[in-house]
């Protein structure tokens, strides 16, 4: 009904701003984020790496895939596997808000293969940020075991740390996610 119409104007709002400030003529110093939170704390992507940005979707389950992977979706031909970056990141699930999306990346951790679709659950992702990546500044912490926390910046809101989206997952979840071959998108249809 009438908040379901909201969601997709929201959604449809925040796509075109994303196309538009990323053909927008400014200083090519300059770059495009997108931002999200989880929980409390401010987390940004780069806009370049963004595909489309969804309302959540149901997803299938993957047996025996990490608590933090929530599914697949069949998108357009091609079958989508979908994390929660919450649960990722901190092992909370994110909170089925209106302002929660289904982002759809470019995940390309080997610049020598193509790009392939990898959904994102991020919770409040409803605002875009232009600033010079080289705010972004190291924060002195090798963290290891999330090697997609990359550095942070430091406005009037609090602290905001880049997502590399090319280091969310590590090599035994890409080969359970993004399977050789791929999965057929048929396969998902439910069979009555």
């Amino acid at each position: 009904g009438c908040r379901a119409a909201q969601r997709r104007l929201a959604i449809q709002s925040l796509m075109s701003e994303l196309v538009a400030k990323r053909g927008a003529g400014v200083a090519p110093k300059q770059a495009l984020f997108l931002v999200f939170r989880i929980g409390g704390e401010r987390y940004a992507l780069q806009a370049v790496e963004v595909a489309e940005v969804l309302p959540r979707l149901p997803l299938k389950p993957i047996a025996q895939a990490p608590h933090w992977v929530a599914g697949v979706f069949a998108y357009r031909g091609t079958v989508v596997p979908v994390i929660d970056v919450g649960a990722l990141t901190f092992g909370l699930a994110a909170e089925a808000r209106t302002s929660t999306r289904l982002v759809l990346v470019h995940y390309q951790p080997d610049a020598t293969l193509p790009a392939q679709l990898l959904g994102l659950i991020l919770e409040q992702a409803t605002d875009t940020l232009r600033c010079h990546p080289a705010q972004f500044q190291p924060y002195g912490l090798d963290n290891r075991q999330a090697p997609y926390l990359g550095p942070v910046r430091k406005d009037a809101q609090g602290l905001l740390q880049w997502v590399r989206v090319a280091d969310l997952l590590d090599a035994q979840v890409r080969a359970l996610l993004f399977p050789s071959p791929p999965l057929d998108p048929s396969l998902l249809e439910d069979r009555a």
